[in-house]
Formats: structure tokens, C-alpha cells, sequence
């Protein structure tokens, strides 16, 4: 009987900790906008980058304001706009229609975008690195957890600027997959770190919580 309690009280704190994850975490890509101007003294070349840049920035602008007339048609219009725009910009539109994808209800179909992001080698590598986060991250109520905790290990590196969330996710995957013990040490270890932002140290501070009780 007692392996019984034992069971749903586990069935409960996971239940808890889905629901603190929830609640807390998520997230959105602000739309990015990179204007680059020439400037006094640079040759006729430099200039004609300059405003190539401005125009396409420009034209990522309006095709991320397609949105204002629904999801549907904003995904259209930058996808169309990523087609033709240099790596850098065009990852952003596919960030912005990750996001526009998520708000209609299709992880998967968002997820397909990140990777597809973070398999681009001419996007600088933060972006890339963040396409794999955020891929994951709508993978992680039925991914794998072996192996999404496996794309994740790179990002939970000192130097990656994406590394508290990618510890946190790891955490959560840890759940998941029933380690229990490794999910509070990781949420323990997140909630102790001052470099950690606020934000992430009241979730993990929670979580490590719950799960400290015997």
C-alpha cells in the first residue's frame, strides 16, 4: 500500500512541477531589428551594402507587421521575406514565425523551423545556438529526453550565453525521464547562482524545493 502513496505522490510533483514550468517559463522572440547606415568616408561599395542592409531591414519590418492581419498570413509573409534575405535577417523572420506558429497552436511545426535555423551554418552561431534551445524547449513534453538533453549539453556550457535556460530545461527533462535526484541538484545549483537571472532562480529555487522532500 505505502508503494502505492509512494507513486502518487510522485504523480503529483510532477504534475507540480509541469505546472510551475508552465506557468513561469515559455517564451517569445522579440523581433530583432538590425539597421546598418554608411557612413561618411566609405567607398560607393560600402554605401550600396549599407543601403541593401537598410532596404532589407525595412522589408523585414513589413513583413513582420503582416502579422497584425493574423497569424496565417504573417508566417506567409516572412517565410517569403527569409527566401531572399541574407542569414542573418532571414533567421530572424523564421524566428518571428516560429513564434507566430506557436501562438496558432503548432509546436512541432515551430520546432521544424528552429532546426532548420539552427542547421543554417552561415547564421552567426548564437543564433543557431538559440534555434536549438528554442527547438528543444517545444520538444520537451514529449521529445525524447535522452536525447533532447543530449542537444542541450553544448548550451549548458560557462561561456553560452544561453546557459541558464539550457540547465533549466535539463532540469525539467530530468524529470521526465524520472531522475528525480539530478533534477534537484540542477534546479538547486541554478537557484544558488547569482549570475543566474532572477527569474530563473525563483523557478528553480521552487523546483528544487519540491523536489528536496523525502
Amino acid at each position: 500500500m505505502s508503494d502505492i502513496f509512494r507513486e502518487v505522490d510522485e504523480d503529483l510533483r510532477r504534475d507540480r512541477a509541469e505546472h510551475l514550468f508552465k506557468k513561469y517559463g515559455g517564451a517569445m522572440i522579440a523581433a530583432v531589428v538590425l539597421i546598418v547606415a554608411g557612413t561618411g568616408g566609405y567607398s560607393f561599395w560600402r554605401h550600396w551594402q549599407a543601403q541593401k542592409k537598410e532596404e532589407q531591414t525595412a522589408a523585414l519590418v513589413t513583413a513582420i507587421a503582416q502579422s497584425a492581419q493574423g497569424p496565417e498570413k504573417g508566417v506567409e509573409a516572412l517565410a517569403a521575406f527569409a527566401g531572399s534575405a541574407n542569414p542573418s535577417l532571414a533567421a530572424i523572420a523564421q524566428f518571428n514565425a516560429a513564434a507566430l506558429m506557436i501562438r496558432q497552436g503548432k509546436p512541432a511545426e515551430a520546432a521544424t523551423v528552429y532546426d532548420g535555423i539552427a542547421g543554417n551554418g552561415a547564421v552567426p552561431a548564437e543564433y543557431r545556438d538559440l534555434a536549438t534551445l528554442l527547438a528543444v524547449m517545444q520538444r520537451t513534453d514529449g521529445g525524447d529526453p535522452t536525447q533532447l538533453t543530449a542537444k542541450l549539453q553544448p548550451l549548458t556550457a560557462d561561456g553560452s550565453p544561453w546557459r541558464f535556460t539550457a540547465r533549466e530545461l535539463t532540469a525539467v527533462l530530468a524529470v521526465r525521464a524520472g531522475d528525480t535526484e539530478k533534477a534537484r541538484t540542477l534546479f538547486k545549483q541554478l537557484a544558488d547562482d547569482q549570475q543566474a537571472p532572477s527569474g530563473v532562480r525563483s523557478r528553480a529555487a521552487d523546483l528544487a524545493s519540491l523536489y528536496g522532500k523525502g
